[in-house]
This record gives C-alpha cells, structure tokens and sequence, in this order.
C-alpha cells in the first residue's frame, strides 16, 4: 500500500487516507448560510475519497467575512444548515473540517469574479478592524486599530463559533492564521505596528493568535483535533518569515494544536512569489522537522507521484489539495488508480471502477 492512502490517526479521528481537501472560498452564500452549492461542492469531494473535506473560510462574525458571499457560524440558522452538510460528508466515510477565520483589513471586499477593492458601507459593506490601521492596498478598506474591548469580543467570537461547529457535527476545527487575514495580521511586523502588548517583538506579536488557539482549543474536545494553518512566509523582506513560523509552531504545539497546514503569502500585495510545483512543501518539512509537530504540505500538488513523494521522503504527513480536486473531485480514485491501491468507489458508482 501507498503512504497516501495509509490512515492515519489524529487524536482519536482516524482518516482513511493523506489527501485532505483545502479550504476553498466559494463565495456563494446569503447571509453566511450555507446552501445546496456548498452541500454538492464539499459533498462530491467526500464522494470523490478524500479522507477530510475542509469548508471555506468562515467567518466568526458577520463584519469576519471577506466578501459579503461568504459563510459564516454566527447564528443558529448556519449551524442548522452546516448539519446537513456535515452528515452528508461522514456518510461517506470523511471527516467534516472546519476553517474558522476572521479577514480583519482583508474584509468588506469584493467577490472575484465580480472585481477587486472594497464593499462600500452603501452598498453592503461594513468597517473593519486590524491590528494597526495600516490599508492592505489602496483600493481596501480602511480599517480601525482594535482595541482591548474589540480583542476581547473577537476572542468571544472565536469560542462560540467553535462550539457551533461542535454543534454543527464538524470534527475538526482548523484556525485561520495565513493569508493576510487577521490573525496573519497581528503576526507579521509589516501589518503590526502596534506599540502596547501585542506588538513589537515576537512573543507580543504571537500573544493574541495564540489567545484565539487557545481559545478554540479549550472549546474543542480532547479527543479531536484542531490544526492551525499559518504563512509560513511574507515572501517580503521584513516581514514573517520560517524561522518565526517555527517559533509560533512550538508554542501552539504546547497548547494542543495537532497539526500545521503550512501555505504562505498573502499579507502584502507586492510580495513576489515563486509560484511552481511543490513550492511550499519545503515549509511543511522544516516545521515538522523543527517545531517537532504534524505538517500538512499545500501548494501545487497536482498528482500522485508527486503526493506520494512527499510522504515517502518525510517532508510531510498529509497532503493538503485545492486546485486538482477542483479540476477532479475524484482525483482520490483515479490516484489510488495509478499508486497500485485499490479505489474505494462507493457502492453506487461500482459499475464505473476500473478492472
């Protein structure tokens, strides 16, 4: 048998194989509720054999969203909704992930296919919050330094939305700290100019992110697990970096968090990105070799062999997919296909499995 479609156990979740689908926004929903397009695109991605189905980002609070067609678990209505989805899923034999996230200055924007900038407040939009009050680009919102009331109702916010994605049936909750979104916001010294306690050296700057994976880990329960995905890089001078990613690892590890799905960028829009296959699986390697906890490898990983080799040279112990399971909800199949597995096809598709 291929490492890929080994289990693996997690706390006390056993997933049925590596390959573990990305957060992938959708921008597709009214009021943060989830809906058929969310049930059909998480489902066939269970159907399809992947071992964990990873909602989108969602937000924490409605002014958390980063567009306003964005999902989000603030309200009994949306954990409601999230059940079906989530049943659906385990029916299938995949665990339901959680992504739970909050855009700070990245949020009030547009949905991409629509165009680029802000919501304004009169058409939709909300103000929004950061760290400092530092534009991510011109045409961004500009947003309000939190204060202390303002950290501590985000930190509220994070722990009711992990109890409603208890709630909801998720079994694992994954806390958004990449990509520019708030958290990545007070990590980096190039969005965090703050001069009180959560800014300035790196042990203020970690302070509140690891207050919210605190937060969530004591929310969740003991026998699940929760993963954190970080930047491991700016890929701007000045900014965050891997050596500060492997400082940030060690001190979730000692609060419980059970795996780091390494990605990077996102902070800053003139960070020049050397965008190719397995570009970030390098981060995933030293963070699982340095920080001495789980990695998720991401970026690119677009077939078998290459999944494969990951696993085999130790460089990670799941493979996180965006892009390919888009192209291919049943890349799993075909995979296990190619690596001499055998392809767990559900019953229903029995017909079509390969001789």
């Amino acid at each position: 048998m291929s490492i890929l479609f080994s289990s693996i156990k997690i706390r006390d979740l056993q997933f049925r194989n590596r390959i573990f689908v990305s957060p992938m926004c959708q921008y597709s929903a009214r009021e943060g509720v989830p809906n058929d397009w969310h049930l059909v695109h998480l489902g066939s991605r269970a159907v399809g054999g992947a071992a964990l189905v990873m909602t989108e980002a969602t937000a924490v609070s409605p002014e958390g969203r980063i567009s306003p067609e964005d999902l989000g678990i603030w309200s009994d209505e949306q954990t409601k909704a999230f059940k079906r989805i989530t049943d659906f899923i385990k029916a299938r034999g995949t665990v339901p992930g959680i992504q739970l996230a909050h855009a700070g200055r990245k949020a009030s924007t547009k949905t991409p296919w629509i165009g680029e900038g802000m919501v304004p407040v009169s058409e939709g939009g909300w103000e929004v919050i950061a760290p400092s009050t530092l534009k991510f680009s011109d045409n961004y919102p500009q947003p309000k330094e939190m204060d202390e009331t303002d950290m501590t109702t985000v930190l509220r916010q994070w722990s009711d939305a992990a109890q409603r994605s208890l709630e909801a049936g998720f079994q694992v909750a994954e806390i958004h700290m990449a990509h520019g979104y708030l958290l990545h916001q007070f990590l980096s010294p190039l969005s965090n100019k703050r001069t009180d306690k959560y800014g300035g050296s790196l042990k203020n700057r970690m302070k509140f992110p690891l207050e919210v994976a605190k937060s969530v880990r004591e929310i969740w329960p003991h026998n699940l697990p929760v993963f954190v995905r970080i930047s491991v890089t700016d890929w701007a001078e000045g900014g965050w970096d891997l050596e500060q990613s492997i400082e940030l690892g060690k001190e979730l590890k000692k609060l419980g968090i059970d795996l780091i799905d390494s990605s990077s960028g996102g902070l800053v829009p003139f960070a020049k990105i050397p965008v190719a296959p397995g570009y970030q699986v390098k981060f995933a390697e030293e963070i699982r070799k340095q920080a001495g906890m789980m990695t998720g490898a991401i970026g690119l990983i677009t077939n078998a062999a290459q999944a494969e080799n990951i696993l085999v040279t130790g460089q990670a112990d799941v493979v996180f997919m965006a892009r390919e399971l888009l192209r291919d909800p049943y890349f799993p199949l075909h995979a296990a296909k190619v690596l001499g597995d055998d392809p767990q096809y559900p019953n229903q598709y029995l017909r079509a499995k390969p001789k």
